[in-house]
């Protein structure tokens, strides 16, 4: 999907957000522009063309192996016929190996077929059995009591669901697109069994479909979502990245038509951030474009007040971008992502739901490429701003007219104030490392210079003289004198 940037702001083509192919759903870029019917139809066929390819393969190397073989017995036909039995027997083995490698490659050993998957089904799978959440043990209940409605088919269905269940834990070790389409096809064959063999009318199937998956997806999630297996962590991660580079962005430089100043205008734009926000909190694929598709009403409410009128195609993606751009949703890859491997197609192609979802999509791609040209700038100051050498809004303050408004004009004077200080504070940190520096310098060649010092004049440190004796010290009568007179007084 193309994306223009023109002088009055973005825009694409309303006919670009639908499938390449022309079917009339909703493309996404996670599918080549393709819908999901329209992309799992190229994938099969690009699956088969791989399986016929390895099948072909299996083919020439078995031929290859059987024209060896005959060639060593015509050079060999001399030899004994213990050593014949074992070139023999050597042939078999070989012969079997490739056997088993056309089998594994045939489209009869699907990895995905439904026999495969009821005869994995029948082992008892300990993820089903254990201790689970309160939320997943709330939505388990949900599920049985709204199944009751529906009697035979409902029981139906509950056995389905449980099989299923039970097939998908025997293949996590699988890739996380072979999962997806062992999804995928179960929501199709359920759905298709509703409708030719229940009878049950389209609105009841689009319930149950929605029921059922809440059901199997809560019990998926901590499996399937951002797996490791994936490059999807290292996606959300540029992105982020990404979205923190261009905290300058301004809504005039998207053109967006929302006027911030006015209180209810606001207000939409924080509900709007706190609903794509949420959206990571989620674990159903349902309820992840729910928090979509409520941020994208809060947009076109916002743009409504502030124009008067009924918001435009035109004017919503611009501040989508916006949106996105001051939200910086978490893991935001990883939510598209698995919205697309594991949400029900019928929601992604039709609908407003399939409509704000692929409008997300062009919005990440759109903040994935944007360059100077995209927000009518030039190359010099795109790339200061990106460096974050000056900002936008500090030129902005010095085109304000004399009868802006006294508080704009004040909160652009302590803009221009902390980016003095900003400046000046940058300078004495310089100067305190170069001070840091000398003080190191001086001290290592203080050191130095005693260090030196000391090894030219080793320091010598002579004996201690013998201490004088008393005088009487050496006589040995002295224990036998008597003792010293001791003064007396006598009373008058």
């Amino acid at each position: 999907m193309s994306l223009k940037s023109e002088r009055r702001g973005i825009h694409v083509d309303q006919s670009e957000l639908l499938c390449k192919k022309g079917c009339g759903y909703y493309g996404n870029p996670a599918w080549q522009g393709f819908c999901s019917k329209c992309w799992r139809e190229e994938y099969h066929k690009a699956r088969q063309k791989q399986i016929q390819e390895d099948w072909e393969l299996a083919e020439r190397l078995q031929r290859e192996e059987e024209e060896a073989f005959a060639s060593s017995q015509n050079s060999q036909g001399a030899q004994s016929l213990t050593f014949s039995k074992f070139e023999e027997k050597k042939t078999n083995e070989k012969t079997r190996k490739v056997t088993t490698v056309k089998k594994f490659f045939s489209a009869s050993s699907r990895v995905g077929s439904k026999k495969a998957e009821i005869q994995e089904a029948k082992a008892p799978s300990p993820s089903i059995n254990r201790q689970t959440s309160i939320e997943t043990d709330r939505v388990s209940k949900e599920f049985i009591e709204f199944l009751k409605t529906f009697h035979k088919t409902g029981q139906e269905i509950y056995k389905q669901t449980k099989m299923f269940l039970e097939a998908m834990h025997y293949k996590r070790e699988q890739s996380i697109e072979e999962q997806s389409e062992c999804t995928q096809d179960f929501y199709q064959s359920v759905a298709e069994r509703m409708q030719i063999r229940g009878k049950v009318p389209s609105e009841k199937v689009e319930k149950i479909m929605d029921q059922i998956e809440k059901y199997i997806m809560t019990r998926l999630y901590k499996y399937v979502f951002c797996p490791e297996t994936t490059d999807d962590e290292k996606k959300d991660l540029a992105i982020q990245k990404r979205i923190r580079a261009l905290h300058w962005v301004t809504p005039q430089m998207l053109c967006v038509p929302v006027n911030e100043e006015i209180p209810e205008v606001s207000d939409m734009v924080v509900k709007a951030i706190t609903d794509i926000i949420e959206m990571d909190s989620k674990r159903v694929p349902r309820d992840k474009l729910a928090c979509i598709t409520r941020c994208s009403k809060h947009i076109f409410n916002a743009i409504k007040i502030t124009k008067n009128e009924p918001a435009s195609a035109d004017d919503f993606l611009p501040t989508l971008i916006y949106i996105v751009l001051k939200g910086n949703p978490p893991r935001l890859q990883s939510n598209i992502q698995y919205i697309t491997r594991f949400c029900n197609p019928s929601r992604l192609m039709t609908g407003e739901d399939g409509y704000y979802f692929t409008n997300l999509c062009c919005a990440v791609a759109f903040i994935e490429k944007l360059d100077a040209q995209s927000l009518n700038l030039s190359q010099e100051d795109f790339d200061r701003y990106m460096s974050g050498q000056t900002s936008p809004r500090k030129q902005e303050s010095e085109s304000w007219s004399p009868d802006a408004c006294l508080g704009v004009k004040q909160m652009y004077k302590n803009l221009d104030l902390l980016s003095q200080l900003n400046e000046r504070q940058e300078r004495i940190m310089n100067e305190a490392k170069k001070l840091e520096k000398d003080l190191i310098d001086w001290t290592d060649g203080i050191a130095k210079e005693v260090q030196d010092i000391v090894e030219k004049y080793p320091l010598e440190i002579k004996p201690a003289a013998q201490p004088l004796a008393a005088i009487d010290s050496e006589n040995v009568e002295n224990d036998k004198l008597p003792p010293p007179l001791q003064p007396q007084v006598y009373a008058g």
